[in-house]
């Protein structure tokens, strides 16, 4: 069974690439297009040469923007109007 876990590593490191680079906008993508990363992943991933190279040189290092939930977002509640006691 040990024997299966490089194998695993491998696959599993292949496919978080390929989803990573699936789901980066493509303004955050460097280097190359984001086409160009997706074969480079596909074609080099049993090396792990397309996968780390998309990992190190491809994606952003900028944090993406965390979503914020409407009652902890300023802006929303800002937006908001007060409540009229006289339509109660």
């Amino acid at each position: 069974m040990l024997r299966y876990l490089p194998i695993l590593l491998v696959l599993a490191l292949w496919i978080y690439a390929f989803v990573d680079c699936l789901n980066t906008p493509e303004e955050e993508v460097r280097g190359m297009p984001k086409l160009a990363w997706i074969f480079v992943i596909l074609l080099f991933g049993e090396v792990l040469v397309g996968p780390v190279a998309w990992l190190v040189a491809g994606r952003s290092r900028q944090p993406r923007e965390r979503w914020v939930a409407p009652d902890d977002n300023p802006e929303f509640l800002k937006s908001l109007k007060p409540d009229d006691p006289r339509t109660d």
